[in-house]
């Protein structure tokens, strides 16, 4: 995925079917200038990540 493809995810009201490592999870965050994102699986919202923007996938 790319950086501004994350930001528009994790600024809309929809959720979309995101997965990092196959699991689903949440986008809370996008650093453009670091290219990364900080994620949660969406069954543990207290288990955040930061994680190269890149290694997640949309589907």
């Amino acid at each position: 995925m790319n950086v501004q493809r994350a930001q528009e995810i994790a600024e809309s009201a929809v959720m979309a079917n995101v997965t990092y490592q196959g699991n689903p999870v949440f986008i809370q965050h996008v650093d453009h200038d670091k290219e990364t994102a900080r994620i949660y699986p969406l069954n543990e919202s207290e288990n955040e990540q930061v994680v190269p923007v890149h290694s997640l996938e949309e589907h």
